[in-house]
């Protein structure tokens, strides 16, 4: 097999990623397939950190949230991404895989604390680490969350995880005729707004060098495929080939 071509990244999933067909909430089969790509990858020797969005459960919620304050609405928020995390946590578990939940609001009952120093004593032992509630902070989104852990616990790349298999010049599903994106810069995204990740996550990825590989995690295999360093998704990176 061929050898893996990180030894640490960042795994960024939306909540929805959670929720299969359904409309909100999560679909626990979809879970289990998402672990069981994960185990793969931890099993040839990457270590395996995540940060994960609350979409799915907060939508479900989006009419009480009407004309809510911002903040009080993030802090929502926040608590849906520790839900989400812990289904995952125990989906790894189940797997036999051991997972640490970290979240950046002190919710000891359910998770431990955000420490940066124990995340990585963590990945150092073989364990999946997932990040929850954000950066701990409303008005920051989970994408900007992902860039700021993959640059503290020292991730050589940031890769998301969506239901489109890259970055496409059109909405792929309204224009069929949409091209796929196969490389592009941090400066394009920001220019042409193709909505990657949130623009405060890609400048702190632009700043930091940091890559960023959009790809499918429903395409079977896909997560595998891109630590492999095959052709998979988008890559959005300082430099591009011509």
């Amino acid at each position: 097999m061929t050898a893996p071509g990180y030894t640490r990244i960042l795994l960024k999933l939306s909540g929805e990623a959670l929720m299969g067909e359904g409309t909100y909430g999560v679909d626990r089969d979809v879970v289990h397939r998402i672990a069981c790509e994960i185990k793969e990858v931890n099993d040839a020797g990457v270590q395996v950190s995540v940060v994960i969005g609350g979409g799915n459960i907060f939508r479900g919620m989006a009419k009480a949230a009407e004309g809510m304050d911002r903040a009080t609405a993030d802090y929502m928020g926040m608590l849906a991404t520790v839900m989400n995390a812990l289904a995952l946590q125990d989906a790894l578990e189940h797997l036999g895989l051991p997972t640490r939940v970290q979240s950046a609001l002190h919710i000891e009952q359910v998770a431990e604390p955000y420490i940066r120093r124990r995340a990585i004593r963590h990945l150092e032992r073989g364990r999946v680490v997932i990040f929850g509630a954000g950066t701990g902070n409303p008005f920051f989104t989970t994408d900007t969350a992902a860039s700021l852990r993959a640059m503290e616990i020292n991730a050589q790349i940031v890769l998301k995880g969506t239901k489109v298999d890259g970055v496409y010049t059109d909405d792929p599903v309204t224009h069929p005729e949409a091209m796929r994106y196969r490389e592009l810069s941090y400066q394009q995204v920001l220019e042409q707004d193709l909505q990657v990740m949130d623009a405060t996550a890609i400048t702190l990825c632009r700043d930091n060098d940091m890559p960023i590989i959009v790809f499918s995690i429903n395409k079977p295999g896909a997560l595998m495929r891109v630590v492999l360093g095959e052709e998979e998704g988008t890559s959005v990176r300082k430099e591009i080939s011509s």
